[in-house]
């Protein structure tokens, strides 16, 4: 990999290189300072009830050490500092890895059941923290509390997910063409699992990949975006004492945070059997390429370019909620995030009329605060893309028919979400911003609407609404949405677990959650037993 996209690894989408640099400040020498009454009292029950102090180690293998630089922790809603994390080295990332080693045979060999019940306990310990939990998720990441709480009990339902996995890892039996021969197949352990995940879902997105890793019989290895490293530390810890409980090695469930370098040796490390990487198309291909240079597997979510189709025979009223949840939930910094907004000419002006309306209303704010629905940018870099956003799509034809704003008379990362109108041939439309900026856009036709739906490089969400069976069923066809999530009449975010989650194209073709996504996580077997004492060749082929 190229040292610009090796700095890029560590963190999610293309703005993420802008913001380590932003934040280089952040990144202090080893000191031994005392930070407890550094807190803010606002935040201290979320720390105490979290077991977090303002200065943290950030590398758990079974115990808890770091020896890297200490990284701060930044509220994006008002640029305070929230606390410190001393993160770890590519040598610490090392040893970790063969302490793994050392436990897996131990945990693959434990009967899946078993393994099952570790994981119902890790989801009792994650509902009990699931308010301070997703309080700090929001307080760290900058999504409000509702969507802050969401995201821990998708953790806790994907865990519900894998306690069923555990009696249900099912292989298969095929009939033989051979007479007294049985043919079955068979799954088993991959081997250690590595995730890196992404700043805009600090905790599910690891839920998703550990809780099925752990009852597929994998230890996992965590790299959170250093921006989010409080909750990554505070997840682990919840974990660890399920662990401790049991008596089992800490090393199940290991974190490492930390910068490129130790992305990069992730990435590199033949004993990652499994890596899981959410990011931007550009850093993921380069992970792609190196993992398949050394015959692993990765599982790539990547970045997606979302469009809502809305019909003239579509419930307006739903659609019209539809789209602002998608659009400026997480303040437009979601995978799923809808980007492109493909409204039908005959309801075009009469749904854009209403929707301008229901943006103005939309209270910007303190994601901790009830009645917030947008809270911050993540970083300064993203307020920086948003404001190039803007100007790009003034600058290519389109126009600004609400928003376009920066807060700037107020502390953190604030804009406004804002609404577009511009030709979907417009180079800013083809290309994901990862800020709450939606372009809108007529379309004649449903076919219409699918041929610009699919145009775009990205495939992961897209969503349509209509009443009318005949455009329903042709949508999810093979002539339809070619993304990997086709939704009808509803958001094209807000994904369930029972599904798998991921998308095509340029998002990577990755799948995590539910289904049968589990079976990325294990290695399959084809096995053919003989009992007949005979020698029967397949395909009767005769060698005598």
């Amino acid at each position: 990999m190229s040292s610009m996209l090796l700095n890029r690894l560590s963190l999610n989408r293309a703005t993420l290189l802008h913001s380590a640099a932003s934040r280089a400040k952040a990144i202090r020498p080893m000191a031994i300072l005392n930070y407890s009454t550094a807190i803010n009292p606002k935040h201290k029950a979320i720390f105490d009830q979290l077991d977090l102090q303002f200065e943290n180690k950030g590398v758990f293998n079974g115990k808890w050490g770091g020896s890297g630089p200490i990284v701060d922790s930044i509220n994006p809603a008002d640029g305070s500092v929230i606390g410190r994390v001393q993160t770890g080295t590519v040598q610490e990332l090392d040893e970790t890895l063969k302490k793994m080693e050392a436990i897996k045979v131990m945990w693959r060999e434990s009967p899946a059941p078993k393994r099952g019940e570790i994981v119902r306990q890790m989801r009792d310990a994650l509902n009990e923290k699931l308010e301070p939990l997703g309080a700090l998720v929001s307080l760290e990441m900058g999504k409000i509390l509702p969507e802050g709480k969401g995201e821990v009990q998708e953790y806790i339902d994907i865990c519900d997910y894998a306690l069923g996995l555990g009696r249900s890892l099912n292989g298969q039996v095929v009939p033989s063409e051979r007479p007294g021969h049985f043919m079955i197949e068979q799954w088993n352990p991959i081997g250690t699992v590595g995730v890196i995940s992404a700043f805009n879902f600090p905790v599910a997105v690891y839920g998703w990949n550990s809780a099925i890793a752990l009852v597929c019989g994998n230890p996992v290895i965590w790299k959170g975006a250093p921006t989010t490293n409080l909750s990554s530390i505070a997840v682990t810890k919840i974990l660890e004492k399920v662990l401790v409980k049991n008596g089992l090695p800490g090393e199940l469930c290991s974190l490492v945070a930390g910068g490129a370098d130790v992305g990069q040796s992730m990435v590199d490390d033949e004993r990652v059997k499994l890596l899981s990487f959410t990011g931007s198309t550009a850093v993921g291909r380069k992970v792609g390429e190196t993992v398949a240079k050394r015959f692993g597997k990765s599982l790539l979510e990547l970045g997606g370019n979302n469009a809502i189709v809305v019909m003239d025979d579509a419930d307006l009223d739903l659609a019209l909620r539809s789209v602002l949840f998608a659009a400026v939930g997480t303040a437009g910094q979601r995978c799923t995030t809808t980007r492109r907004l493909l409204l039908h000419e005959k309801i075009h002006d009469e749904f854009i009329e209403k929707l301008v309306k229901a943006y103005q209303s939309i209270r910007i704010g303190d994601p901790l605060e009830a009645g917030t629905l947008c809270g911050p940018l993540h970083t300064k870099a993203a307020v920086e893309h948003y404001r190039k956003g803007i100007e790009a799509v003034k600058a290519q034809g389109g126009k600004i028919l609400t928003g376009g704003k920066v807060l700037d008379d107020r502390p953190g990362n604030f804009v406004v979400p804002t609404i577009t109108s511009i030709s979907p041939d417009a180079d800013v439309v083809q290309n994901e911003i990862f800020v709450p900026i939606l372009h809108t856009m007529k379309v004649k036709s449903l076919d219409h609407a699918i041929e610009l739906n699919n145009s775009v490089k990205q495939g992961l969400s897209s969503s349509l609404f209509t009443r009318n069976p005949e455009h329903l069923f042709k949508w999810v066809g093979p002539s339809g949405s070619d993304c990997g999530i086709a939704n009808i009449n509803l958001p094209s975010s807000g994904a369930e677990i029972g599904c798998a989650f991921g998308g095509e194209k340029e998002t990577g073709g990755g799948r995590e959650s539910g289904s049968d996504a589990w079976k990325q996580y294990m290695r399959r077997s084809t096995c053919v037993i003989n009992y007949s004492g005979q020698l029967p060749l397949a395909q009767g082929i005769k060698f005598e």
